[in-house]
């Protein structure tokens, strides 16, 4: 999520391998405080704190190009791991060590990471270049070796780039050994919106969205046209059809291309604007609607559904015909049980639910929130025939609660204490000239420990999330969980929506250098993101 050709050039400069590249940079100078190292003493201190088992699980994953059978005919080129999307999920038991060693097999000169997405560990292996380790060259391979002692729905993906948005990803899966929960199967759901290898690639999807739309001619569909009143944030294009039904060609306004640009994407839940990209899939499980991904059991079978949201600019509304859901964890973490209709689940979010499954065909059904396109997988406990793949149960309009109604779980929830540091965290920028960004500043990669948002180990500290913009961003903190309001869900990842504030607090106890962005794939890379560091 970071550009490939800035961070390349930096980490060619420093010529060191592995992780602590950047320990020069936490020196400490006259205007940056000294920093814990990410693999200094602190860190490692921390990590003999984790309560482990002495189990190891070891996995190769083997980044390399691969064309997919999406189904229904769709081939895309891309890349993946191990050839197939989503990859192999990996599941492991709390406490378990995970070696997870990275082959790049990627074309040459192509660099890449993996980012263990919601998992506090140690700060050198979090796979964020150039900031936790150094990039993992063509050819070259890398080793992941840490603790795993939070059990959770998490995944994991490349911090290079827009290579999120490829199909390099897949779900990371750790047991409770002590698991609460009474049920009789799991379905691991993976959703993503889908572009490579079809109408183009990321990397092309994000020069055309540098381009802004400051400089777009746009006829008789500007002034009066932008009902909004408000830098174009929410691209109301005065009825200019743009969405995601128009043809794949690459029609053009004030002769820049509008091939991936979407427009009209509205959504009431997500505040206005849904999102920037016009995808020509969405998928579940790696599966177009078409042709859909099946789960086979028998009625009365209670099911936990662990929901991922993999996608890199799309939120969905999910449902399951015929059914209502049990919330039960978000982000890894248990919840006080709410039972619904459907979810809405940002890009980087997990939800895990549970459900008994009735007699029948019964579509699980992904609207992409504001862009009229949806996902489809299958339930299958019976005869019939199957919905169609344009289906929308009734449920996707039924009871739906915004994460920040739920509430953690007794034993999850932070004690109440004294804040001791606050960070107001503004999310600044729009789209006329796509610059996203983080207190009106984009992370700066070529000095990525500039301007660091400092804390100390010990303390209880709040983020303020203000957002400024016209669009709502999911923002994800690397290493640590927070908890929204006093006694809100533990989340890693939360949506703020557009001209509101969120805050939220987290305990300061695991050192290191963390990541603090939107994980919108396209937001991130142009700069909305922030380095959360401890003082050493």
């Amino acid at each position: 999520m970071n550009s490939i050709n800035r961070r390349s050039a930096l980490l060619a400069g420093l010529g060191v391998a592995g992780a602590g590249v950047l320990a020069a940079c936490s020196s400490g100078t006259d205007t940056t405080p000294a920093l814990v190292n990410p693999s200094g003493p602190a860190v490692a201190a921390a990590e003999k704190k984790r309560k482990g088992t002495g189990r190891t699980r070891n996995v190769t994953l083997t980044a390399a190009p691969a064309v997919l059978d999406l189904g229904g005919g769709v081939l895309a080129k891309s890349w993946a791991f191990g050839g197939r999307a989503p990859g192999q999920e990996v599941r492991l038991s709390a406490g378990d060590t995970l070696a997870a060693e990275l082959s790049n097999q990627l074309p040459d000169r192509t660099t890449t990471s993996i980012h263990w997405h919601g998992i506090a560990m140690r700060n050198d292996m979090d796979g964020v270049p150039p900031v936790t380790q150094q990039t993992v060259r063509a050819g070259a391979n890398f080793t992941y070796r840490f603790i795993a002692d939070a059990p959770g729905t998490y995944f994991f993906h490349p911090h290079v780039g827009v290579q999120l948005d490829r199909a390099l990803y897949a779900p990371l899966i750790v047991e409770d050994p002590r698991e609460p929960l009474s049920y009789d199967d799991e379905w691991v759901v993976v959703l993503d919106d889908w572009v490579d290898g079809v109408t183009g690639t990321p990397d092309e999807v994000l020069a055309e969205l540098r381009n802004g739309m400051g400089g777009m001619d746009m006829g008789g569909h500007s002034g009066s046209g932008n009902k909004k009143g408000h830098d174009m944030g929410g691209h109301d294009m005065g009825g200019m059809d743009m969405g995601e039904g128009s043809p794949s060609a690459s029609p053009s306004t004030g002769g820049m291309s509008m091939k991936h640009m979407l427009m009209g994407a509205e959504s009431e839940l997500l505040g206005g604007d849904a999102g920037d990209v016009k995808y020509p899939y969405h998928l579940v499980n790696g599966r177009v609607p078409a042709d859909p991904d099946v789960y086979r059991g028998k009625p009365g079978t209670r099911v936990r559904l662990r929901v991922i949201n993999a996608g890199g600019d799309t939120a969905y509304r999910v449902a399951l015909g015929g059914h209502r859901l049990t919330i039960t964890h978000t982000d890894g973490f248990p919840v006080e049980h709410q039972e619904v209709d459907a979810l809405l689940i940002g890009m980087g979010e997990r939800y895990d639910v549970l459900v008994t499954l009735g007699d029948g065909v019964f579509p699980l059904v992904a609207l992409a929130e504001g862009k009229d396109a949806t996902g489809v997988a299958l339930v299958r406990t019976g005869s019939g025939g199957a919905p169609g793949a344009t289906v929308r149960p009734k449920e996707l309009n039924g009871r739906l609660l915004a994460a920040s109604r739920l509430r953690a779980a007794d034993d999850v929830r932070l004690p109440s204490r004294k804040v001791d540091r606050v960070h107001r965290v503004e999310l600044t920028g729009g789209m006329r000239r796509y610059d996203w960004a983080i207190n009106g500043k984009p992370y700066d990669m070529d000095d990525p420990t500039a301007n660091p948002l400092t804390i100390e180990e010990g303390q209880r500290v709040r983020l303020d999330f203000v957002n400024t913009t016209t669009m709502w961003h999911p923002m994800h903190l690397h290493g640590h969980t927070y908890q929204l309001g006093t006694g809100g869900p533990r989340k890693d990842t939360a949506i703020v929506l557009p001209k509101t504030k969120l805050s939220v607090v987290l305990d300061a106890d695991n050192p290191g250098q963390w990541m603090l962005h939107c994980h919108n794939a396209y937001h991130g890379e142009v700069g909305m993101m922030a380095l959360v560091a401890y003082r050493s």
